[in-house]
């Protein structure tokens, strides 16, 4: 796990909770949310809410309120649960005030939630150490992909917290942590389970994989690897060293972070074969859509041809190979119809 002589968070509590910082981190809160209800209200009375909210914090009388639940299908369903403005604006300041310190922990391939560490980003990486395993294809390239079962469901409240303490000095910082910790469990699980749609979760759930993280690259000395939130993939070789390896990381996960590998999407296959990894199918020399998100995309576009979201899809496109599949949908909206 963690080791002891790591550089600490140096910062206080009483540093963090200015009403600067509460106002810098509205203005971060606010892109893309001037024009919803709740956050128009919260406006209203925005010097109120913030001093509000700061003598709570200073008080330590702050209590995270419920979250408001809804189902979004992206592309599977997933059950989002949002917390309400006041808290939202705590996670911004806990995000603003920690992320810089935290990002330069991680290891460089890890991706997802990150500042310039997108899909498209983590695709090109996984191109250049394929390319490097396999000797730019005069060789097999063996991957090992994993993916964990209910990742943000099953993330330990009591882990979780070890491992900030380890990093943070303050107790008061840690006691605001864990204010937000607690304030959410997957149902039936109590002190399990991080809720999707907080910004918290999102650098969480990457200090909580870090741990792993080092330990693939620490322990068990993999180069090739990489983590896209729940996603990971290592690359070699030798198909014998990756399937040697598998025990050792169930190990860790099961053993370190009570987390389990999902046990119908761990496979090891030839980049040859293609390797299905973040949307794309991986290829020595080229990527292709895969085949159900090509009709999700479809379907999408049939639904509203003029969407300002075809041009995003267009965009996605020239990472991979989708020529034939960009001319499709130009054609279609050139001859005002719905691509086929």
């Amino acid at each position: 796990m963690t080791s002891n002589y790591m550089k600490k968070f140096k910062r206080t509590y009483q540093d963090i909770i200015t009403v600067e910082n509460l106002l810098r981190a509205w203005e971060a809160f606010l892109c893309g949310k001037r024009k919803k209800r709740d956050v128009v209200l919260f406006q209203a009375k925005l010097m109120d809410n913030i001093f509000e909210l700061q003598n709570e914090l200073i008080q330590k009388t702050y209590q995270h309120r419920p979250y408001y639940s809804f189902n979004i299908a992206d592309p599977k369903p997933r059950n989002i649960h949002k917390a309400a403005v006041r808290d939202r604006l705590l996670h911004h300041l806990l995000h603003q005030e920690l992320y810089p310190f935290f990002h330069t922990k991680f290891i460089y391939d890890s991706y997802s939630c990150q500042l310039e560490k997108g899909t498209h980003k983590a695709m090109r990486r996984f191109a250049e150490m394929a390319g490097k395993v396999s000797k730019n294809g005069t060789r097999t390239c063996w991957v090992l992909k994993c993916d964990i079962r209910k990742f943000f469901a099953n993330i330990d409240h009591a882990i979780l917290k070890s491992i900030l303490a380890h990093y943070v000095e303050d107790g008061d910082i840690l006691w605001l942590l864990e204010k937000v910790i607690d304030s959410f469990h997957t149902e039936g699980k109590e002190g399990v389970g991080v809720p999707l749609g907080n910004l918290t979760s999102q650098l969480l759930v990457n200090v909580y994989m870090n741990e792993f993280d080092r330990f693939v690259k620490r322990a068990l000395k993999v180069r090739c690897y990489i983590r896209f939130a729940d996603d990971f993939v290592l690359l070699s070789d030798d198909r014998t060293y990756l399937k040697n390896l598998l025990p050792q990381v169930e190990r860790f996960l099961n053993d370190c972070l009570n987390l389990q590998l999902h046990e119908h999407k761990v496979l090891i296959k030839t980049i040859g074969s293609g390797v299905d990894y973040l949307g794309w199918v991986h290829f020595h020399n080229h990527r292709v859509l895969r085949t159900a998100t090509k009709r999700r995309m479809l379907k999408q576009i049939q639904k509203n041809p003029r969407s300002a979201s075809i041009a995003s899809y267009l965009g996605m496109l020239k990472h991979g190979n989708g020529f034939t599949l960009q001319s499709q949908i130009k054609k279609g909206l050139d001859a005002g119809s719905k691509p086929a």
